[in-house]
């Protein structure tokens, strides 16, 4: 798996980053704002993370996603530290990032990647957007934010 940073005139991998957040507006938005970088196996496009600046210190990984047929296979994983990696060189000391209650997969995985617990946005979800949205039989109503120290 290679790690790049996505060309400016290159076009985003929508339907992989919609595939972790489903509004496609503010996933347009936030990656105008920040890096956005792409996993690739043999010229394809497996995975997908977005950088977002918060302040000086901090970044959040405001989106990251790993193709289906990929799951499963330890790339989540890899993909969690090379966003922590790519994220120190861009010279940040913490790197958020926001899930959903209902998430837990992405929960555990965060936690194994040495990121704690920090804050929870009551009803984030239900405020931002129209859709309910529901994983692993629960409604996901509640963003649990995570931070890393990086340095």
């Amino acid at each position: 798996m290679n790690i790049r940073k996505l060309g400016a005139r290159e076009e985003l991998p929508i339907g992989l980053l919609l595939e972790a957040d489903p509004s496609e507006q503010l996933v347009r938005g936030y990656c105008a704002d920040g890096h956005c970088f792409i996993a690739e196996r043999q010229g394809a496009v497996i995975g997908v993370f977005v950088l977002v600046a918060l302040d000086p210190d901090t970044t959040e990984i405001k989106n990251i996603a790993l193709a289906e047929p990929e799951r499963g296979k330890g790339l989540g994983k890899r993909l969690v530290f090379a966003a922590l990696e790519e994220a120190k060189n861009l010279g940040f000391s913490v790197a958020e990032i926001g899930t959903g209650n209902s998430s837990l997969a992405q929960l555990a995985l965060y936690q194994k990647c040495g990121f704690r617990m920090k804050s929870i946005d009551r009803d984030f979800f239900t405020r931002h957007y129209e859709e309910p949205i529901f994983e692993n039989g629960l409604q996901c109503r509640d963003m649990v934010r995570l931070d890393c120290r990086l340095r």
